[in-house]
């Protein structure tokens, strides 16, 4: 913790800030607690996150903790885009120019991801560095046991910073809220007994069968549940796949909603029933409860805060945590989490709290009255 003394010292008040952080939705909503208490230290600093392209609308979503997206190229090695380097080497220069005073490395345990920090020529770095990596002003050891929100408290609090609520949030707008009206108009939705199956993750290795998803809809629906299958639109096919399977009646939302929109109709739900995956962070940025069956992830990093509003089930066996896209084995740890668990887990959350939603979806301005940002390709 010591190595970010020189950090606080040199730069306690920042005005420019970089943030590196090109990763998914769950994983933004994760570090949502670390930005918000950046934004509370430096009030005044403007705040730059380097994302990838969809990041545009988290940033116009949290325009009261970040000023401006800048989008990064992809590089080797960050598979969430096309891994090359052909861009490199105009985005350095475009960020060199903005002269930061202050880049923090907040996409991962270091390597990599910290020489595309230090190469942005900001005054001064911080972030996670790995064990084999030379101890340096700014950057502290991965705190590899740590929750995923709690890691980026920990470099929060190594800069000297104070920070006091670790949860998630998304703010609703007005547009997501009559965007909800409107699904509750025309879908007749019935938010006292509305509970949303959503079956869908972006690697195959972390999804459970269709089939059990839709076998647990069913039983839900038999005992009265008001059943939505929601996904985006690319998991359509595995939505399908779920209602073709089931013998009740279903609402059929994937590809349906916005992101606001979704989360909307997540904070009017009784129950999420989801794989570990970007809408299991949704349900506890909106307190809605949640039963998640975890197939693959490394639950000890992602699985939420709150172990009594979200029930995490999963099977370990000894692959696990898996870092493949599909699975090259037999999906043990999907295959060995039974429906009649899923079921029996999701029926007493139900039962216990099924009018239980937590505080109130909160509606904010969408546009931050302090300022006006602009999203950059820095090329």
């Amino acid at each position: 913790m010591n190595d970010s003394a020189p950090v606080r010292a040199l730069f306690p008040t920042p005005n420019r800030v970089a943030i590196f952080r090109a990763l998914q939705l769950g994983d933004m909503l994760c570090a949502v607690p670390a930005l918000r208490a950046l934004r509370a230290a430096w009030p005044q600093a403007h705040i730059t996150l380097i994302g990838l392209p969809w990041a545009l609308s988290f940033v116009d979503r949290f325009a009261s903790l970040i000023d401006e997206l800048v989008v990064f190229p992809g590089a080797c090695g960050f598979p969430e885009q096309a891994e090359t380097d052909a861009g490199l080497p105009s985005f350095f220069a475009a960020m060199r120019e903005r002269r930061f005073n202050l880049a923090i490395q907040m996409h991962g345990s270091g390597g990599p991801a910290n020489a595309i920090v230090k190469h942005m020529g900001a005054d001064a770095c911080a972030g996670f560095r790995q064990p084999h990596e030379a101890s340096e002003p700014g950057f502290i050891p991965w705190p590899n046991r740590m929750p995923e929100p709690h890691r980026y408290l920990a470099l929060v609090h190594a800069l000297g910073l104070r920070s006091a609520d670790d949860s998630l949030w998304l703010p609703l707008t007005e547009h997501d809220c009559d965007e909800y009206a409107r699904l509750l108009t025309q879908h007749r939705i019935e938010s006292e007994r509305l509970v949303l199956i959503h079956p869908g993750a972006q690697w195959p290795s972390r999804r459970w069968p269709a089939s059990r998803f839709a076998q647990v809809a069913d039983g839900l629906g038999a005992h009265g549940w008001q059943i939505a299958i929601t996904g985006i639109a690319s998991e359509v096919p595995i939505t399908t796949a779920v209602l073709r399977a089931m013998t009740t009646p279903a609402l059929h939302l994937a590809g349906a909603t916005s992101l606001g929109g979704l989360a909307a109709l997540v904070a009017h739900a009784q129950l999420v029933v989801c794989n570990d995956t970007g809408i299991s962070h949704v349900a506890a940025a909106m307190r809605t409860r949640s039963t998640v069956i975890a197939s693959g992830s490394d639950t000890r990093r992602w699985a939420p805060l709150d172990h009594d509003r979200h029930r995490l089930i999963a099977d370990y066996p000894a692959c696990r945590p898996c870092s493949f896209r599909d699975c090259p084995y037999d999906h043990a740890c999907a295959l060995n989490v039974s429906v009649e668990r899923v079921l029996e887990v999701a029926l007493g959350q139900l039962a216990s709290h099924s009018h239980a939603h937590g505080a109130a979806p909160v509606v904010a301005q969408a546009h931050h009255p302090r300022r006006a940002r602009k999203t950059s390709h820095a090329t």
